[in-house]
């Protein structure tokens, strides 16, 4: 993998690390409002 500039967007290891985590970390946020609201998440939202 070269180092240029360039190289650093797209589908590189570090984006997809993070981007990974973020999902997981969003995944659990919208559980533990489900336990606590007793509501799914587009009830919350007001589509459900």
């Amino acid at each position: 993998m070269s180092d240029s500039p360039s190289s650093r967007f797209g589908f590189v290891d570090f984006a997809e690390t993070w981007n990974g985590r973020l999902a997981m970390l969003g995944f659990v946020i919208g559980l533990f409002t489900e336990v606590l609201t007793g509501q799914g998440i587009l009830g919350q939202i007001g589509l459900g």
